[in-house]
Protein backbone atom coordinates (compact mmCIF):
# COMPACT_ATOMS: atom_id res chain seq x y z
CA UNK A 1 0.00 0.00 0.00
CA UNK A 2 1.66 3.56 -1.07
CA UNK A 3 2.84 6.19 2.21
CA UNK A 4 0.16 8.58 1.91
CA UNK A 5 1.58 10.80 4.50
CA UNK A 6 2.78 13.87 4.11
CA UNK A 7 6.20 13.04 5.20
CA UNK A 8 6.93 10.63 2.30
CA UNK A 9 7.06 14.10 -0.24
CA UNK A 10 9.90 16.43 -0.60
CA UNK A 11 8.65 19.26 0.85
CA UNK A 12 10.55 21.80 3.04
CA UNK A 13 10.57 20.84 7.02
CA UNK A 14 8.53 24.49 7.52
CA UNK A 15 6.15 22.68 5.62
CA UNK A 16 5.41 19.63 7.00
CA UNK A 17 5.70 20.88 10.66
CA UNK A 18 2.72 23.09 9.15
CA UNK A 19 0.77 20.38 8.05
CA UNK A 20 1.15 18.30 11.23
CA UNK A 21 -0.07 21.72 12.99
CA UNK A 22 -3.09 22.19 10.90
CA UNK A 23 -4.13 18.74 11.25
CA UNK A 24 -3.37 17.36 7.50
CA UNK A 25 -1.80 13.76 8.56
CA UNK A 26 -2.66 11.46 5.57
CA UNK A 27 -3.03 12.78 2.11
CA UNK A 28 -6.63 13.07 0.08
CA UNK A 29 -6.57 11.25 -3.18
CA UNK A 30 -6.54 14.21 -5.05
CA UNK A 31 -3.18 15.02 -3.32
CA UNK A 32 -1.37 11.76 -3.19
CA UNK A 33 -2.13 11.40 -7.35
CA UNK A 34 -1.31 15.08 -7.99
CA UNK A 35 1.53 16.13 -5.31
CA UNK A 36 4.45 13.63 -6.71
CA UNK A 37 4.21 15.23 -10.41
CA UNK A 38 3.70 18.58 -9.30
CA UNK A 39 6.78 18.75 -6.95
CA UNK A 40 8.95 17.33 -10.19
CA UNK A 41 7.76 20.06 -11.89
CA UNK A 42 5.43 18.86 -14.36
CA UNK A 43 1.65 20.42 -15.79
CA UNK A 44 -0.73 18.43 -14.32
CA UNK A 45 -4.21 18.77 -15.22
CA UNK A 46 -6.47 17.17 -12.36
CA UNK A 47 -10.02 16.14 -12.59
CA UNK A 48 -11.23 17.27 -8.82
CA UNK A 49 -14.74 18.47 -6.90
CA UNK A 50 -14.39 21.14 -4.02
CA UNK A 51 -14.25 19.77 -0.85
CA UNK A 52 -11.53 17.17 -2.25
CA UNK A 53 -8.37 18.94 -0.97
CA UNK A 54 -7.31 20.14 -4.51
CA UNK A 55 -6.45 23.82 -2.86
CA UNK A 56 -4.13 22.14 -0.66
CA UNK A 57 -2.32 20.23 -3.45
CA UNK A 58 -1.83 23.06 -5.66
CA UNK A 59 -1.26 24.92 -2.66
CA UNK A 60 2.08 22.86 -1.93
CA UNK A 61 3.27 22.78 -5.05
CA UNK A 62 3.20 26.28 -5.80
CA UNK A 63 4.74 27.31 -2.36
CA UNK A 64 7.38 25.01 -2.85
CA UNK A 65 8.66 26.71 -5.90
CA UNK A 66 8.78 29.87 -4.48
CA UNK A 67 12.22 32.04 -3.36
CA UNK A 68 10.48 34.37 -1.08
CA UNK A 69 13.30 36.30 -1.30
CA UNK A 70 12.62 37.04 -5.04
CA UNK A 71 10.09 39.77 -4.34
CA UNK A 72 7.93 39.40 -7.41
CA UNK A 73 4.72 37.30 -8.65
CA UNK A 74 5.93 33.67 -8.86
CA UNK A 75 2.63 32.22 -8.70
CA UNK A 76 -0.94 33.26 -10.42
CA UNK A 77 -4.03 31.03 -9.34
CA UNK A 78 -7.21 32.10 -11.07
CA UNK A 79 -10.37 31.31 -10.06
CA UNK A 80 -14.23 31.76 -11.62
CA UNK A 81 -15.78 33.53 -8.42
CA UNK A 82 -14.11 36.47 -6.05
CA UNK A 83 -15.46 33.81 -3.46
CA UNK A 84 -13.51 30.85 -4.33
CA UNK A 85 -11.01 33.50 -4.75
CA UNK A 86 -10.98 34.48 -0.86
CA UNK A 87 -11.19 31.10 0.33
CA UNK A 88 -8.36 30.20 -1.96
CA UNK A 89 -6.29 33.06 -0.66
CA UNK A 90 -7.08 32.34 2.87
CA UNK A 91 -5.86 28.55 2.48
CA UNK A 92 -2.45 29.55 1.22
CA UNK A 93 -1.86 32.18 3.72
CA UNK A 94 -2.51 28.93 6.36
CA UNK A 95 -0.31 26.68 4.57
CA UNK A 96 2.59 29.11 4.43
CA UNK A 97 2.72 30.62 7.90
CA UNK A 98 5.91 28.54 8.10
CA UNK A 99 7.40 30.19 5.58
CA UNK A 100 9.28 33.58 6.06
CA UNK A 101 7.03 36.92 4.58
CA UNK A 102 5.28 35.52 1.99
CA UNK A 103 2.55 37.57 0.62
CA UNK A 104 -0.39 36.38 -0.63
CA UNK A 105 -2.62 39.22 -2.34
CA UNK A 106 -6.12 38.67 -4.03
CA UNK A 107 -7.26 40.89 -6.91
CA UNK A 108 -10.92 40.21 -7.84
CA UNK A 109 -13.55 42.66 -9.25
CA UNK A 110 -16.55 43.77 -7.01
CA UNK A 111 -13.77 45.33 -4.88
CA UNK A 112 -12.34 48.78 -5.05
CA UNK A 113 -9.37 48.55 -8.11
CA UNK A 114 -7.39 51.65 -6.33
CA UNK A 115 -6.54 49.98 -2.94
CA UNK A 116 -5.53 46.79 -5.44
CA UNK A 117 -2.85 49.39 -7.30
CA UNK A 118 -1.38 49.90 -4.06
CA UNK A 119 -0.99 46.65 -2.36
CA UNK A 120 0.33 45.34 -5.96
CA UNK A 121 3.03 48.49 -5.71
CA UNK A 122 4.24 46.93 -2.47
CA UNK A 123 4.68 43.92 -4.33
CA UNK A 124 3.77 39.90 -3.46
CA UNK A 125 4.95 36.50 -4.30
CA UNK A 126 1.06 35.02 -4.63
CA UNK A 127 -1.60 36.54 -7.12
CA UNK A 128 -5.01 34.82 -6.34
CA UNK A 129 -7.85 36.07 -8.61
CA UNK A 130 -10.85 36.32 -11.07
CA UNK A 131 -9.75 36.89 -14.75
CA UNK A 132 -11.57 39.50 -15.32
CA UNK A 133 -9.86 41.59 -12.59
CA UNK A 134 -6.23 40.41 -13.39
CA UNK A 135 -6.40 40.95 -17.02
CA UNK A 136 -7.37 44.48 -16.48
CA UNK A 137 -4.60 44.73 -14.18
CA UNK A 138 -2.30 43.34 -17.09
CA UNK A 139 -3.86 46.07 -19.51
CA UNK A 140 -2.97 49.04 -17.17
CA UNK A 141 0.21 47.80 -16.43
CA UNK A 142 0.31 47.31 -12.71
CA UNK A 143 0.78 44.03 -12.54
CA UNK A 144 3.06 41.97 -14.28
CA UNK A 145 3.65 38.07 -14.84
CA UNK A 146 7.05 38.03 -16.93
CA UNK A 147 8.69 36.12 -13.67
CA UNK A 148 5.59 33.34 -12.72
CA UNK A 149 6.69 30.03 -11.98
CA UNK A 150 3.32 28.38 -11.31
CA UNK A 151 -0.24 29.24 -13.29
CA UNK A 152 -2.85 27.86 -11.39
CA UNK A 153 -6.68 27.47 -13.41
CA UNK A 154 -8.87 26.23 -10.69
CA UNK A 155 -12.46 25.17 -11.49
CA UNK A 156 -11.12 25.98 -14.98
CA UNK A 157 -14.33 24.68 -16.77
CA UNK A 158 -16.47 27.14 -14.76
CA UNK A 159 -14.41 30.05 -15.72
CA UNK A 160 -14.90 28.57 -19.52
CA UNK A 161 -18.39 27.90 -18.43
CA UNK A 162 -18.92 32.03 -17.28
CA UNK A 163 -17.21 33.46 -20.45
CA UNK A 164 -13.80 33.53 -19.79
CA UNK A 165 -11.90 31.80 -22.34
CA UNK A 166 -10.66 35.33 -24.45
CA UNK A 167 -9.61 36.46 -20.45
CA UNK A 168 -7.35 33.31 -20.19
CA UNK A 169 -5.66 33.45 -23.54
CA UNK A 170 -4.56 37.08 -22.63
CA UNK A 171 -3.64 36.57 -19.40
CA UNK A 172 -1.66 32.72 -19.98
CA UNK A 173 0.21 35.29 -23.18
CA UNK A 174 1.79 37.66 -20.47
CA UNK A 175 3.43 34.52 -19.05
CA UNK A 176 6.54 33.05 -19.72
CA UNK A 177 6.42 29.55 -21.93
CA UNK A 178 8.45 27.69 -19.14
CA UNK A 179 6.19 28.47 -16.74
CA UNK A 180 4.26 25.35 -14.60
CA UNK A 181 0.80 24.92 -15.44
CA UNK A 182 -1.39 23.43 -12.86
CA UNK A 183 -5.33 22.91 -14.19
CA UNK A 184 -8.18 21.71 -12.38
CA UNK A 185 -11.42 21.05 -13.76
CA UNK A 186 -14.59 19.20 -11.90
CA UNK A 187 -15.32 17.56 -14.87
CA UNK A 188 -11.99 16.47 -16.54
CA UNK A 189 -12.36 16.05 -20.48
CA UNK A 190 -15.61 14.28 -20.29
CA UNK A 191 -18.19 16.83 -19.76
CA UNK A 192 -19.04 20.44 -20.12
CA UNK A 193 -16.08 22.79 -20.89
CA UNK A 194 -14.32 20.09 -22.25
CA UNK A 195 -13.36 21.76 -25.42
CA UNK A 196 -11.80 24.53 -23.81
CA UNK A 197 -10.17 22.58 -21.67
CA UNK A 198 -8.64 20.56 -24.56
CA UNK A 199 -7.95 23.47 -26.25
CA UNK A 200 -5.72 24.76 -23.07
CA UNK A 201 -4.87 22.04 -21.98
CA UNK A 202 -2.73 21.27 -26.35
CA UNK A 203 -2.24 24.91 -26.99
CA UNK A 204 -0.32 26.04 -23.55
CA UNK A 205 0.39 23.22 -21.73
CA UNK A 206 3.90 20.49 -21.58
CA UNK A 207 2.94 16.89 -21.93
CA UNK A 208 0.51 17.51 -18.92
CA UNK A 209 -0.06 14.51 -16.44
CA UNK A 210 -3.59 13.30 -16.37
CA UNK A 211 -5.28 12.93 -12.57
CA UNK A 212 -8.75 11.54 -12.00
CA UNK A 213 -10.18 10.76 -8.96
CA UNK A 214 -13.67 9.29 -8.27
CA UNK A 215 -16.02 11.47 -6.88
CA UNK A 216 -16.14 11.47 -3.09
CA UNK A 217 -19.81 11.97 -3.09
CA UNK A 218 -20.75 8.65 -3.45
CA UNK A 219 -24.36 7.20 -2.47
CA UNK A 220 -22.92 6.18 0.70
CA UNK A 221 -22.07 9.81 1.89
CA UNK A 222 -25.52 11.32 0.22
CA UNK A 223 -28.54 9.61 0.58
CA UNK A 224 -30.84 11.04 -2.73
CA UNK A 225 -34.62 11.06 -1.90
CA UNK A 226 -37.06 12.37 -4.53
CA UNK A 227 -40.53 13.68 -4.10
CA UNK A 228 -43.50 13.98 -6.42
CA UNK A 229 -45.81 17.54 -6.12
CA UNK A 230 -49.36 17.35 -7.99
CA UNK A 231 -48.87 21.15 -9.43
CA UNK A 232 -46.72 24.51 -8.50
CA UNK A 233 -48.91 24.97 -5.90
CA UNK A 234 -48.08 21.92 -4.03
CA UNK A 235 -44.48 22.59 -4.61
CA UNK A 236 -43.55 25.13 -1.94
CA UNK A 237 -46.26 23.62 0.07
CA UNK A 238 -44.14 19.99 -0.09
CA UNK A 239 -40.71 21.79 0.49
CA UNK A 240 -42.34 23.85 3.92
CA UNK A 241 -43.36 20.07 5.08
CA UNK A 242 -39.79 18.59 4.22
CA UNK A 243 -38.31 21.63 6.44
CA UNK A 244 -40.30 21.02 9.33
CA UNK A 245 -40.11 17.33 9.12
CA UNK A 246 -36.29 17.15 8.81
CA UNK A 247 -35.24 20.91 10.55
CA UNK A 248 -31.68 20.78 9.46
CA UNK A 249 -29.37 23.29 10.62
CA UNK A 250 -28.20 24.53 7.27
CA UNK A 251 -29.22 23.71 4.05
CA UNK A 252 -29.13 25.53 0.73
CA UNK A 253 -32.39 25.47 -1.40
CA UNK A 254 -31.35 25.48 -5.33
CA UNK A 255 -34.10 27.55 -7.93
CA UNK A 256 -33.74 27.30 -11.50
CA UNK A 257 -34.39 31.20 -11.53
CA UNK A 258 -33.51 34.29 -9.89
CA UNK A 259 -37.35 35.18 -9.29
CA UNK A 260 -38.30 32.02 -8.62
CA UNK A 261 -34.96 32.23 -5.66
CA UNK A 262 -36.20 35.50 -4.44
CA UNK A 263 -39.66 34.13 -4.52
CA UNK A 264 -39.15 31.13 -2.47
CA UNK A 265 -37.08 33.14 0.05
CA UNK A 266 -39.76 35.55 0.73
CA UNK A 267 -42.27 32.94 1.28
CA UNK A 268 -39.86 30.76 3.73
CA UNK A 269 -39.45 33.91 5.60
CA UNK A 270 -43.21 35.18 6.00
CA UNK A 271 -43.70 31.13 6.98
CA UNK A 272 -41.36 32.12 9.86
CA UNK A 273 -37.94 30.97 8.69
CA UNK A 274 -34.09 32.11 8.60
CA UNK A 275 -34.04 32.10 4.94
CA UNK A 276 -31.41 34.25 2.42
CA UNK A 277 -31.26 34.85 -1.34
CA UNK A 278 -28.73 34.49 -3.40
CA UNK A 279 -29.17 35.16 -7.07
CA UNK A 280 -27.06 37.31 -9.74
CA UNK A 281 -29.50 40.47 -9.18
CA UNK A 282 -27.95 41.20 -5.65
CA UNK A 283 -25.05 44.28 -5.09
CA UNK A 284 -21.50 42.40 -4.68
CA UNK A 285 -22.47 44.13 -1.08
CA UNK A 286 -25.60 42.57 -0.52
CA UNK A 287 -23.86 39.09 -1.87
CA UNK A 288 -20.98 39.19 0.36
CA UNK A 289 -23.18 40.22 3.75
CA UNK A 290 -25.23 37.27 2.21
CA UNK A 291 -22.68 34.60 2.89
CA UNK A 292 -21.01 35.78 5.35
CA UNK A 293 -24.21 35.57 7.76
CA UNK A 294 -25.25 32.23 6.33
CA UNK A 295 -21.47 30.70 6.97
CA UNK A 296 -21.80 32.40 10.03
CA UNK A 297 -24.92 29.74 11.01
CA UNK A 298 -27.02 32.96 11.16
CA UNK A 299 -29.16 32.25 8.96
CA UNK A 300 -30.50 28.35 8.44
CA UNK A 301 -31.39 28.13 4.73
CA UNK A 302 -29.57 30.04 1.64
CA UNK A 303 -32.10 29.93 -1.77
CA UNK A 304 -29.83 30.22 -4.64
CA UNK A 305 -29.29 29.83 -8.15
CA UNK A 306 -26.47 27.90 -9.70
CA UNK A 307 -25.19 30.65 -11.49
CA UNK A 308 -24.90 32.69 -7.82
CA UNK A 309 -23.80 29.48 -5.93
CA UNK A 310 -21.02 28.63 -8.37
CA UNK A 311 -17.55 28.31 -6.67
CA UNK A 312 -18.90 28.67 -3.01
CA UNK A 313 -17.29 26.75 -0.51
CA UNK A 314 -20.11 25.93 2.28
CA UNK A 315 -19.02 23.77 5.08
CA UNK A 316 -21.05 21.59 7.29
CA UNK A 317 -24.07 21.86 5.01
CA UNK A 318 -26.48 19.17 6.52
CA UNK A 319 -29.27 19.46 2.94
CA UNK A 320 -29.66 20.15 -0.44
CA UNK A 321 -33.20 20.37 -1.50
CA UNK A 322 -33.68 21.09 -5.30
CA UNK A 323 -37.09 22.72 -6.11
CA UNK A 324 -36.94 21.33 -9.04
CA UNK A 325 -34.62 18.98 -10.51
CA UNK A 326 -32.13 20.41 -12.57
CA UNK A 327 -31.84 21.16 -16.44
CA UNK A 328 -28.58 20.25 -16.48
CA UNK A 329 -27.78 16.52 -15.42
CA UNK A 330 -24.14 17.49 -14.12
CA UNK A 331 -25.64 20.63 -12.68
CA UNK A 332 -27.89 18.55 -10.35
CA UNK A 333 -24.65 16.08 -9.02
CA UNK A 334 -23.28 19.58 -8.19
CA UNK A 335 -25.73 20.41 -6.49
CA UNK A 336 -26.08 17.29 -4.66
CA UNK A 337 -22.31 17.12 -4.00
CA UNK A 338 -22.15 20.16 -1.66
CA UNK A 339 -23.51 18.24 1.12
CA UNK A 340 -22.33 14.88 2.60
CA UNK A 341 -18.29 16.60 2.65
CA UNK A 342 -14.95 15.18 3.92
CA UNK A 343 -16.69 11.92 5.18
CA UNK A 344 -19.79 13.52 6.77
CA UNK A 345 -23.02 11.69 5.37
CA UNK A 346 -25.64 14.37 3.64
CA UNK A 347 -29.25 14.18 2.55
CA UNK A 348 -30.48 15.59 -0.59
CA UNK A 349 -34.52 16.27 -1.26
CA UNK A 350 -35.56 16.85 -4.99
CA UNK A 351 -38.73 17.96 -5.89
CA UNK A 352 -40.55 16.79 -9.33
CA UNK A 353 -43.63 17.33 -10.74
CA UNK A 354 -45.72 15.14 -13.53
CA UNK A 355 -44.23 16.89 -15.93
CA UNK A 356 -40.81 16.63 -14.67
CA UNK A 357 -40.80 12.56 -14.66
CA UNK A 358 -38.50 12.28 -17.64
CA UNK A 359 -36.08 14.24 -16.17
CA UNK A 360 -35.58 11.37 -13.06
CA UNK A 361 -35.76 8.69 -15.67
CA UNK A 362 -32.89 10.36 -17.64
CA UNK A 363 -31.00 11.22 -14.19
CA UNK A 364 -31.11 7.14 -13.34
CA UNK A 365 -29.74 6.80 -16.63
CA UNK A 366 -26.90 8.99 -16.28
CA UNK A 367 -25.95 7.89 -12.51
CA UNK A 368 -26.40 4.21 -13.00
CA UNK A 369 -28.82 3.95 -10.45
CA UNK A 370 -32.37 2.56 -9.63
CA UNK A 371 -34.03 5.88 -8.74
CA UNK A 372 -37.73 6.30 -7.27
CA UNK A 373 -40.38 9.20 -5.98
CA UNK A 374 -41.25 8.60 -2.85
CA UNK A 375 -44.43 9.88 -1.03
CA UNK A 376 -43.99 13.15 1.09
CA UNK A 377 -44.14 12.11 4.63
CA UNK A 378 -47.38 13.07 6.10
CA UNK A 379 -48.57 14.90 9.71
CA UNK A 380 -45.13 15.05 11.64
CA UNK A 381 -43.72 18.29 11.41
CA UNK A 382 -46.67 20.57 9.97
CA UNK A 383 -47.65 21.11 14.38
CA UNK A 384 -43.91 22.14 14.78
CA UNK A 385 -42.95 25.84 14.92
CA UNK A 386 -39.82 27.04 12.11
CA UNK A 387 -36.84 26.46 13.78
CA UNK A 388 -34.19 29.41 14.07
CA UNK A 389 -30.56 29.57 13.83
CA UNK A 390 -28.27 29.59 16.96
CA UNK A 391 -26.28 32.63 15.88
CA UNK A 392 -26.32 36.32 15.32
CA UNK A 393 -24.31 37.84 13.11
CA UNK A 394 -22.72 41.34 13.81
CA UNK A 395 -20.83 43.81 11.66
CA UNK A 396 -18.33 46.88 12.76
CA UNK A 397 -17.21 49.41 10.20
CA UNK A 398 -13.78 48.86 10.43
CA UNK A 399 -11.70 46.34 9.03
CA UNK A 400 -8.05 45.50 7.82
CA UNK A 401 -7.76 49.19 6.56
CA UNK A 402 -7.97 50.24 10.61
CA UNK A 403 -5.28 47.76 11.36
CA UNK A 404 -8.73 45.00 13.09
CA UNK A 405 -7.72 41.58 13.68
CA UNK A 406 -9.65 38.94 14.80
CA UNK A 407 -8.27 38.77 18.23
CA UNK A 408 -8.94 42.11 18.76
CA UNK A 409 -12.48 41.88 18.51
CA UNK A 410 -12.83 38.69 20.59
CA UNK A 411 -10.99 40.31 23.33
CA UNK A 412 -13.19 43.26 22.77
CA UNK A 413 -16.39 40.82 23.25
CA UNK A 414 -15.12 38.81 26.35
CA UNK A 415 -13.44 41.18 27.94
CA UNK A 416 -13.54 42.82 31.48
CA UNK A 417 -17.89 42.44 32.28
CA UNK A 418 -17.96 40.22 29.05
CA UNK A 419 -19.43 37.34 26.94
CA UNK A 420 -17.74 34.17 27.28
CA UNK A 421 -15.45 32.92 24.37
CA UNK A 422 -17.30 29.78 23.82
CA UNK A 423 -20.51 32.20 22.84
CA UNK A 424 -18.57 33.90 20.16
CA UNK A 425 -18.66 32.10 16.88
CA UNK A 426 -16.86 33.02 13.20
CA UNK A 427 -14.82 36.29 13.00
CA UNK A 428 -14.54 37.45 9.57
CA UNK A 429 -12.34 41.00 9.30
CA UNK A 430 -12.32 42.28 5.32
CA UNK A 431 -10.73 45.33 4.12
CA UNK A 432 -13.27 48.26 5.55
CA UNK A 433 -15.75 46.00 7.83
CA UNK A 434 -15.48 43.12 9.56
CA UNK A 435 -18.64 40.12 10.70
CA UNK A 436 -18.75 38.20 13.87
CA UNK A 437 -21.18 35.59 14.80
CA UNK A 438 -22.15 35.25 18.04
CA UNK A 439 -25.18 32.95 20.05
CA UNK A 440 -28.76 34.87 19.78
CA UNK A 441 -28.81 35.44 23.78
CA UNK A 442 -26.00 37.18 23.94
CA UNK A 443 -26.31 39.66 20.89
CA UNK A 444 -27.49 42.40 22.33
CA UNK A 445 -25.04 41.87 25.29
CA UNK A 446 -22.08 41.33 22.28
CA UNK A 447 -23.74 44.50 20.37
CA UNK A 448 -23.52 46.96 23.34
CA UNK A 449 -19.48 46.13 24.04
CA UNK A 450 -18.76 46.70 20.75
CA UNK A 451 -20.57 49.83 20.66
CA UNK A 452 -19.32 51.83 23.71
CA UNK A 453 -15.87 49.65 23.67
CA UNK A 454 -12.60 50.73 21.92
CA UNK A 455 -10.82 48.49 19.50
CA UNK A 456 -7.16 49.95 18.75
CA UNK A 457 -8.34 52.94 20.89
CA UNK A 458 -10.90 53.88 18.46
CA UNK A 459 -14.78 53.73 18.09
CA UNK A 460 -16.35 51.80 15.56
CA UNK A 461 -20.20 51.84 14.56
CA UNK A 462 -21.64 48.34 14.92
CA UNK A 463 -24.80 46.80 14.32
CA UNK A 464 -27.10 43.74 13.86
CA UNK A 465 -26.94 42.18 10.22
CA UNK A 466 -29.65 39.37 11.66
Amino acid sequence: MPDSSFASLPLAPALLTNLESLGYHAMTPIQAESLPAMLAGRDVIAQAKTGSGKTAAFGLGLLSRLEVARFHVQALVLCPTRELAGQVAGELRRLARTLANVKVLTLCGGAPFGPQLGSLAHGAHVIVGTPGRVEEHLRKGSLSLAKLDTLVLDEADRMLDMGFQTALEVIIGKTPATRQTLLFSATGLQGAGAEGIRLIAERMMHEPVMVEVASTHDSSSIRQHFHRVVDEPARFEALHRLLLTHRPESSVVFCNTKRETQEVADALCEHGFSALALHGDLEQRDRDRTLEVFANKSASILVATDVAARGLDIEALDAVFNYQIARDLEVHVHRVGRTGRAGSTGVAYTLLSEKEAYRLARLAEFLGQELEAEPLPTGRGREQAPFSPCMATLQLDGGKKHKLRPGDILGALTGEGGINGDQVGKIKVQERSAYVAVHRDVAKAALRKLSEGKLKGRSFRARRVI
